[in-house]
């Protein structure tokens, strides 16, 4: 595995709402040099500044990806996980009073 690869991805939404794995510290910087400037904030440099640290060797990937993945929840782009969306449909589909 490559040093800068995730243990496990962090699967965020993109574009209209679509899931997207990163998979790396790269991934991660990549989307965090693209989030727009006038939504950055605190959460945005220390995830930023990590990532940076990481691919520099300075700190290992999944700090970095523990900082991205804070960032993300902070700003609603965590995808939430296909199994309990899974569920939640096998559950609707069995029982017509679930909306």
């Amino acid at each position: 595995m490559k040093p800068d690869m995730f243990k496990q991805p962090v699967s965020i939404l993109v574009g209209l709402g679509f899931p997207a794995e990163v998979r790396s510290v790269m991934d991660a910087y990549r989307h965090l040099v693209d989030w727009p400037a006038s939504q950055r904030d605190g959460a945005h440099s220390v995830a930023l500044k990590a990532c940076s640290a990481a691919l520099r060797g300075e700190i290992e990937a999944e700090t970095a990806r523990g900082l991205f993945a804070a960032f993300a929840e902070k700003h609603d782009l965590l995808a939430p996980e296909t199994n309990v969306i899974a569920a939640s449909r096998r559950r609707h589909d069995k029982d017509p009073h679930v909306r």
